[in-house]
């Protein structure tokens, strides 16, 4: 009771609070064991032990997308936009120098007019804009979902792709390379979007279009424009506009004029980018349906525009260039060499005024006839240096090289090659038995109308008729030596003998000297009789190897390149024995003899060589060697209006006494 009693009579107030324990004080190392993730994860069980929660994942990514953007602005603000523009956008031309290293011509598209954007028609700006980022004026500069593809493509394929915009095309064209890598097109990127940020769009367009390759030499719409279409840009109407736009997918791969599948490719793209210009309304439907018809480029870019002969010889001099010294087309084009020339200018201007002579003295006489004349010449040391050549009147009207050209027949030009064949590896009158040797004393029938024979008897051609040899104004010689027939051109001893030591040797032969296989005719027993079809150029390299002794060096016109003061490395040609040294001499003898017995006035041990007429009087030649130095010369008439067919000469070749391609040889050869 009495406890209870007390307890009973405290006050309220007169109790103790409790106290409260402090909490444990908790470590780094604890908070972070706390925020670490617990895997597996409690309170599941089996394969879900291991997947993250949903916080898990949207932390991640968010960290992901911070991390990147982090990254993004720091390469954004680090990346500057480089001051100095590469080579794409400071284009040289090349400096060609004549054999004694003074200026030949100069080439290139250096000589560009950089046209503003308002000279550009709207309707060339669009089209551009429907092929390569219709999206231009509305995007940052760059493709996202083009980046992504690319990097997509390098990644996942092992291959790299485009995907970019004008504006990271402008970039790639005037601060960065063409190489196609990660590391590249990110930087392309960064410069892309700070690019787009300094300067107007229409700036970007307009130092896009004057920078843009578009193929046959060209860097800019308007040098485009001349080369494909021979006018400025500001008279190119929508549906050429659409061709030109398609080259910048690659104009080696749609410039019609290189090939079939090119135009097939051009064709459709073409179509497609004028389709596309009605899709985003910069073409009515109307305007599109005039243009149903492909607008066919010129076949060729007029390069050289002076109209000399030395345009002929930059011609040469350019595709020798590339091929031995393995330079593209488009590094090329960017410019910069110094190609240094094997052409003599002497004899380039002896040989020039001895054809521009001939050709006066022919409109005088045969004005109808000459109209039709065509003149191929060259020269060529016996080391295969191009010295001068005669490639056409006027490279304006004419583009093709005559002096390269295998147009027509060499007749009976040919025959010092069947001779070279007889005394190089003689001659079999059965098929089993040993060669028998020939010598320039060796005796043939030289009567016309001769029968061709074989080790099994007469030749039979296809239509059961027996084949049969002619000379010249079908005369009979009677038994002739080798040397003799050679120096007075009888025909009849070589048909049989190209076919007693075998057409397949002359050939060789033939080839070895430097005639190209592409142009040696048909293996007949005519091929003797020269139904080949060699350059002028080859004809002269040919009659070279005779002169020098059997050795056979190519043809080559360039023999140093530099660039900016740089070697670029040459593949020059070398000398090869063609023909043993004796057989060479003998040939070189019975080409004197035919020579001197023609033209007594001109007599001299170091000049050599003989004409060359055909059947048909459809081509005269003449051909010969005077020292280290070989000539040829072919005149021939032919209609390029009406047919590819050669026409007869009717006397423009002149006459035996007075042969015209003798005239221009012993003129630029200085004999006469």
């Amino acid at each position: 009771m009495t406890g209870t009693a007390q307890h009973a009579g405290r006050p309220a107030d007169h109790r103790r609070p409790r106290r409260r324990r402090a909490a444990p004080k908790r470590s780094p190392r604890t908070a972070l064991r706390r925020l670490r993730p617990a895997y597996p994860r409690p309170g599941r069980s089996g394969w879900r032990r291991w997947l993250p929660s949903w916080r898990q994942w949207l932390g991640g990514f968010l960290g992901a997308v911070g991390l990147t953007g982090m990254f993004l602005v720091v390469a954004y603000a680090a990346t500057d936009i480089p001051r100095n523009l590469n080579s794409y956008a400071t284009q040289q031309d090349n400096v060609y120098f004549w054999s004694d290293g003074t200026p030949m011509a100069r080439t290139g598209w250096v000589r560009r007019q950089a046209m503003p954007l308002k000279d550009i028609p709207e309707d060339v700006r669009w089209a551009v804009l429907a092929a390569e980022n219709e999206s231009f004026y509305s995007d940052p500069g760059i493709s996202l979902k083009g980046l992504t593809r690319a990097l997509w493509s390098t990644v996942g394929q092992g291959v790299t792709e485009g995907g970019s915009t004008i504006t990271q095309q402008y970039v790639k064209n005037v601060y960065l390379t063409q190489n196609q890598t990660l590391s590249r097109k990110f930087t392309e990127a960064m410069i892309s979007l700070k690019l787009d940020n300094r300067m107007s769009k229409d700036d970007i367009l307009q130092g896009y279009l004057n920078t843009s390759w578009f193929g046959r030499g060209t860097y800019g719409i308007q040098r485009a424009s001349q080369a494909y279409y021979g006018k400025d840009v500001t008279r190119l109407n929508v549906s050429q506009a659409a061709f030109l736009a398609s080259l910048l997918k690659g104009a080696g791969l749609y410039d019609p004029t290189l090939s079939a599948a090119n135009h097939k490719r051009a064709v459709e793209r073409w179509s497609w980018i004028l389709d596309r210009m009605v899709k985003t309304g910069k073409l009515s439907a109307r305007e599109r349906a005039k243009y149903r018809t492909f607008p066919e480029p010129l076949k060729s870019a007029r390069v050289y525009d002076t109209g000399k002969q030395s345009d002929y010889l930059v011609e040469l001099a350019q595709q020798y260039a590339k091929k031995a010294g393995h330079i593209s087309d488009k590094q090329f084009d960017l410019g910069g060499y110094q190609i240094y020339t094997t052409f003599d200018r002497k004899r380039e201007s002896a040989l020039t005024d001895a054809v521009a002579a001939a050709r006066k003295k022919a409109l005088k006489s045969d004005p109808k006839a000459a109209r039709t004349a065509h003149y191929g010449a060259a020269s060529v040391a016996t080391d295969g240096r191009i010295l001068a050549v005669y490639g056409g009147p006027d490279h304006r009207t004419q583009g093709f090289n005559e002096s390269n050209a295998a147009t027509v027949q060499a007749g009976s030009a040919f025959l010092p090659f069947v001779y070279a064949a007889g005394l190089e590896h003689g001659v079999r009158k059965t098929r089993t038995g040993p060669p028998t040797p020939v010598t320039p004393q060796t005796v043939y029938d030289g009567n016309d109308d001769v029968p061709v024979t074989t080790p099994e008897g007469p030749y039979w051609d296809r239509s059961g008729k027996v084949v049969t040899a002619h000379n010249d104004g079908n005369r009979s010689y009677g038994p002739i030596s080798l040397g003799r027939a050679l120096a007075q051109s009888v025909n009849t001893p070589f048909m049989q003998l190209g076919m007693d030591t075998g057409l397949d040797t002359v050939r060789k032969t033939a080839q070895a000297a430097g005639l190209l296989p592409s142009s040696i005719g048909p293996q007949v027993p005519a091929l003797s009789l020269g139904n080949s079809t060699p350059s002028a150029i080859r004809m002269a390299s040919g009659y070279a190897t005779f002169a020098a002794d059997g050795k056979h060096t190519e043809p080559y016109s360039v023999r140093r390149i530099t660039r900016n003061g740089a070697p670029v490395p040459l593949t020059t040609p070398a000398a090869r024995r063609a023909m043993g040294a004796r057989v060479a001499e003998q040939v070189t003898q019975a080409l004197t003899d035919a020579l001197n017995s023609a033209h007594p006035t001109v007599a001299t041990p170091t000049a050599a060589g003989k004409p060359g007429t055909t059947a048909d009087d459809t081509a005269a030649w003449y051909a010969g060697s005077a020292g280290s130095v070989s000539t040829a010369v072919v005149v021939y008439r032919m209609d390029l209006t009406e047919s590819l067919e050669p026409l007869p000469l009717k006397g423009l070749g002149g006459t035996p006494a007075g042969s015209v391609p003798y005239a221009v040889w012993s003129r630029a050869m200085g004999l006469g």
